[in-house]
């Protein structure tokens, strides 16, 4: 049932770092990333010297007994080069430590580059090590930048750079609700990791205009999906709703939610099916009869195309679908140290409000260690993607 998703062997060559000053970055010379700095600047992080090369740790999960990790981490450690090689102006001493996917050696690790002398840590990839890191390295004042998307460890030193659930959610609801699809039933798996999902989709739903008139889970399973489709489908026809949104991606019941869903009677036109993962990863999920004409998120595919397109012209090899993370995490830092301010990685720099613009489009940064991003509305077509609202450019009301 698992898509198995393949990345060639990492290029041994390594983009040397330059160093940047101002807040525009090249992506094929048409990426600029824009930071528009607040006043009143508070949490002073002490290690910033704006005259002398920022040191930037980059906690990878190298040494991780995990299939992938290595792909994951190489992956990571391109992007976050292409990016330091892309700015222009300030300097970037980019350090790369590997956390063997282990939260005690990422805590380790973590303090040993706070001892270094990081101006600020740029990973890891998961929940577990981010928040053991955070808390090695909060005495230093250092903020972590991390590479999860799950919204329950952010906060205090740690932010979330992911494309958390909360994010997608808000922008299919929103979408639903302005094209009469805005009663929705929402459909997860039972499970911890499933349960804190469900939970951001019902956060999400408060102020998009959607309901969410019901909700059904089922035993991540092949059998427990086919028992409980019984009970999603009555579900879906006796609470009215309009719309079924999947918490699910095309690494687990998404293919077969989609697919034996309709043979209960529940199917467009009477019912709109939403989902808050990217269908189009891996691309097979396109030609799932089932999503045809569905509504799901995914990042400005300009951006990411053009990103996609670089790196792999650079390293013989497609990037990790969540290597263009490193990408914007440097691509913030360099738009904030190019302010040339000792406070420059403070945590009222970082979640200034305007954002920043990256290879997944727009993002900030909020107090609460969470993240809002700019995400289109697209759905699938004839086994193709096409987008229905593209992904905006800015944030209103930035103060941009």
């Amino acid at each position: 049932m698992r898509f198995v998703k393949t990345l060639a062997r990492h290029a041994q060559s390594l983009i040397q770092p330059r160093t940047t000053r101002r807040a525009l970055l090249a992506l094929t010379g048409a990426l600029a990333l824009s930071a528009c700095m607040p006043s009143g600047l508070g949490g002073l992080t002490s290690r910033i010297n704006p005259n002398e090369p920022v040191m930037v740790a980059l906690l990878l999960p190298s040494g991780s007994a995990t299939q992938g990790d290595a792909i994951l981490a190489a992956s990571l450690e391109n992007a976050a080069r292409m990016a330091v090689a892309d700015l222009s102006g300030v300097q970037i001493n980019l350090r790369v430590y590997d956390t063997q996917g282990d939260p005690a050696i990422a805590a380790q690790v973590a303090r040993q580059a706070a001892d270094d002398g990081a101006g600020i840590i740029l990973g890891p990839v998961r929940s577990a090590e981010a928040s053991a890191v955070g808390i090695a390295v909060a005495g230093n004042g250092l903020n972590v930048l991390s590479f999860s998307n799950n919204p329950a460890i952010a906060g205090n030193n740690v932010f979330v750079l992911g494309l958390t659930p909360d994010n997608a959610a808000r922008r299919v609801f929103e979408y639903a609700a302005r094209n009469n699809r805005g009663q929705v039933m929402v459909v997860g798996e039972a499970t911890t990791s499933g349960q804190l999902v469900m939970a951001a989709v019902n956060r999400a739903v408060d102020g998009t205009g959607a309901r969410i008139v019901g909700s059904e889970t089922y035993e991540f399973s092949q059998q427990g999906i086919v028992n409980a489709l019984p009970a999603i489908a009555s579900g879906a026809r006796s609470s009215g709703a309009q719309s079924v949104l999947f918490t699910a991606d095309s690494a687990g019941a998404l293919p077969i939610l989609s697919q034996l869903l309709p043979d209960n009677r529940i199917a467009p036109p009477q019912f709109q099916f939403m989902g808050i993962t990217q269908w189009n990863v891996p691309p097979a999920t396109l030609q799932l009869r089932g999503l045809q004409e569905g509504w799901f998120t995914m990042p400005d595919p300009a951006l990411t195309g053009q990103f996609e397109a670089r790196f792999t012209a650079a390293y013989g090899e497609a990037p990790h679908p969540i290597a263009g993370l490193a990408y914007d995490g440097i691509a913030a830092i360099g738009a904030l140290l190019g302010t040339g301010g000792p406070e420059a990685l403070s945590r009222a720099s970082l979640t200034q409000g305007s954002g920043f613009v990256g290879v997944n489009g727009i993002f900030r940064l909020m107090p609460d260690g969470t993240n809002q991003r700019g995400l289109a509305l697209a759905t699938i077509r004839d086994n193709a993607v096409v987008i229905l609202e593209p992904a905006p450019r800015s944030f209103a009301g930035s103060g941009s």
